[in-house]
This record gives C-alpha cells, structure tokens and sequence, in this order.
C-alpha cells in the first residue's frame, strides 16, 4: 500500500531519510505529463481535497447528490483511524470523528472539516473508505466556497489521462491509465479491476486515498491506494497482478488505484450507502 505516516515512517521521512522514491516538500510544484496539453493540466487543482493525519483524500459526491446532503469523505480502507480491515470484513456506519484539513485550488488549508461516521470502509474488492461528515455541501460552499469533485459513473478508460491530487503532501502527480489488474493481490488482500498507471505516477506514502481525475471530464474516476516498491511478489508493500487464468506479473516501482464507479450505485438519495440497491457491487458486512 502507499503506506499511512505514521509513528517511525513519519518521523523518516521528516528527517530526510530515503524511503521509497524522493519525498517533495508539501510546496513542491505540481507534476505534469510531457503529453498533458497546458490547459487541460490547469484544471485540475487541490480544490475539494483533504488531509488526513496520515492519507489523503476529497469530499466527494454522485451525481444524484443534493446540495443539502451532508458531504462523504473518500479515502482508502486502509487509511481508517482503526487500522487496516481484515480481508472480508467491511465497516457500516461506525461513529467516527475524525478531522480534515480542506483545502483550496492552492492547496492552501481554509478549514476543518469533521466526521460524524464511516458510512463504509473495506479493503475487500477494493480499497476504499467513505465518511459521512457533519456539514453539508451547500455549508461546505458557503463557508470556504470550496465544492465537492464529482464520482463519475463510468468505468475509466485505458490510456486517459489522469492527475493523481493528493492533499497531504499537496502534490499532483500526472499520467496516464496504463491497463487493468483483473486481480491485484497484497498480503492478505485481493482486489478487483485495479487501474494501473503509466510510470510517471510514482505515488508515495502519504498520498494513499488521493482522487484519481480523469483530465477530460474533471471527476473522479479511482481512488489512489498502492505500488509496488521492491519487486517482491504479493506481499505488503508489493502488490501483484493475477490474471484470469491466474498467471503472475510483478512490476517493480508500478502504482495503482481501485476504481470509483462501482460506488456511484451504491449511494441512495441522502447520500445514504444503501448496499442492497440495484446495481450495487460493493462487498456486504
């Protein structure tokens, strides 16, 4: 996984130890794509993105969402303030009050943000954790005129372009969608249909939960979660790709995201997680 800092990590990476591939300093420019036509790379920016106190992440909404729905989180499973999620087992409406630096289009702090639960967190299928906060998105707007990045519900496409944002380390990263993992194994957690990105996003610890925006559209298509970093095969830190017929590749300094579409159905009118809604893939407790 593109690990949480915490504790030893952390405190690595503030003494300026290597870990993993050169950590930018929270100012550092914005990473563009030779390919990434100037324009289109401008719009997207830090607007909407939070920092957690050991991830990333953005407030997020679907497309049915009102501007009177209290506002969702999105981050990674792995991320939550518990701990990682054993394989199989899913989080439902946990009271949580954790916090959120949220941030502007300079990805300057304007505010905290709080929440009043986890509406849903596994890291079973996929990597994900959504929290339900204490403001809406109209407060939201209001207060820090800041809104919410939209959830497309359309499967992202290979070779599109994309900007990883990540609000703690306040860094863009940009690439392309390289492939598909049918299957992406790590430790004791598979995942499906995992986005693998070309070389040049090159995430790091710290930017688990970033919003994967697809430069065409400016919504949100994959949630950042992991990489391989040693080379090493299905194992923490060194995730694998299975295919359907089971066949084994690992790439070495490779990232990847788990897909946001699947979550747009699963999100009732309120903005409710309603896991028994039709089209709804989203593994149940």
């Amino acid at each position: 996984m593109n690990k949480p800092l915490t504790g030893a990590l952390l405190s690595l990476l503030l003494l300026g130890a290597a870990v993993g591939p050169a950590v930018a300093a929270p100012t550092a420019p914005t990473d563009t794509p030779p390919t990434a036509p100037a324009a289109t790379a401008a719009a997207v920016d830090f607007a909407g993105t939070v920092a957690l106190s050991n991830c990333s992440g953005s407030v997020v909404r679907a497309p049915g969402s009102g501007p009177n729905d209290l506002a969702l989180v999105l981050s990674n499973g792995h991320c939550l303030e518990s701990g990682f999620p054993a394989a199989g087992e899913v989080v439902k409406d946990r009271p949580s009050s954790r916090s959120f630096s949220l941030l502007n289009s300079a990805g300057s702090k304007v505010g905290t943000l709080r929440a009043s639960k986890v509406a849903y967190a596994t890291m079973t299928d996929t990597d994900i954790s959504i929290y339900q906060l204490t403001r809406t998105y109209a407060q939201i707007q209001s207060q820090y005129g800041i809104s919410a990045l939209t959830l497309d519900g359309a499967r992202p496409t290979q070779g599109s372009a994309v900007k990883v944002v990540s609000g703690y380390w306040k860094r863009i990263y940009g690439c392309n969608v390289d492939g598909f993992a049918y299957r992406l194994k790590e430790g004791d957690w598979t995942w499906k249909d995992s986005v693998r990105y070309t070389s040049a996003c090159n995430t790091i610890g710290g930017t688990s939960g970033s919003p994967v925006v697809d430069t065409a559209t400016g919504k949100v298509v994959a949630v950042n979660n992991t990489g391989n970093e040693d080379g090493a095969r299905c194992t923490v830190n060194n995730p694998c790709e299975i295919d359907q017929n089971g066949t084994v590749t690992v790439r070495q300094g490779i990232n990847y995201a788990q897909q946001t579409y699947i979550v747009v159905p699963c999100i009732a009118p309120g903005n409710k997680i309603d896991l028994n809604r039709p089209g709804c893939t989203l593994p149940k407790p």
